[in-house]
């Protein structure tokens, strides 16, 4: 197994962005470890908890009131900004602008649903008529907010559909990338 590292003397950012279900937060929190850097990854179910609130009544809250996006989405930045990094949220890729690598992850709506089944429980249709509400309003938002088309992503460095892989195999990929471009290296 390899060990990588970022060059003397660099930074490193990476954003990672995907909807609900993707991998986002698997993805992030092992390309974190492997490269030994801090994981950002706050969301509005960190901040749901920290308001003591459940995440549908945040995500309600949101509706109406842009400050829970926004506070979400500059903390993650402000965050990003002070070290190397990995930075997982709906939004990194966009709001990191200077991120040095940006990853989109994707897959279909029945593979997110199911994944979202797997980690909550639940029943599969609510979840699906759940997700799919939530990514349209996410949508909409980011839109409203920010003028953030979440459905265009291809300025990205890398996208992966990633119900063809498994996490780690993911993970291999983006590390095979960051060698290419010669943004970490493999220690000897």
């Amino acid at each position: 197994m390899s060990s990588y590292k970022i060059p003397a003397g660099k930074q490193l950012r990476i954003a990672i962005s995907g909807k609900s279900g993707c991998g986002n937060t698997t993805v992030s929190t092992l390309l974190s470890q492997k490269l030994g850097v801090t994981l950002i990854n706050f969301t509005f179910r960190q901040l749901a908890a920290e308001k003591n609130m459940t995440l549908p009544e945040i995500l309600a809250a949101a509706k109406t009131d842009d400050s829970y996006d926004k506070e979400v989405d500059s903390r993650q930045v402000e965050l990003a900004r002070k070290e190397s990094c990995v930075l997982g949220s709906r939004l990194a890729i966009w709001m990191l602008k200077e991120a040095d690598f940006k990853i989109f992850l994707l897959a279909e709506p029945e593979v997110r649903a199911a994944r979202i089944q797997n980690r909550e429980g639940g029943d599969l249709t609510e979840i699906m008529a759940f997700t799919q509400k939530r990514d349209s309003e996410d949508s909409a938002r980011y839109q409203k907010l920010y003028q953030i088309d979440n459905t265009k992503y291809d300025f990205c460095d890398l996208i992966i559909d990633t119900a063809k892989y498994k996490p780690e195999q993911i993970v291999d990929l983006i590390l095979d990338k960051l060698v290419e471009k010669k943004l970490v290296e493999i220690e000897k």
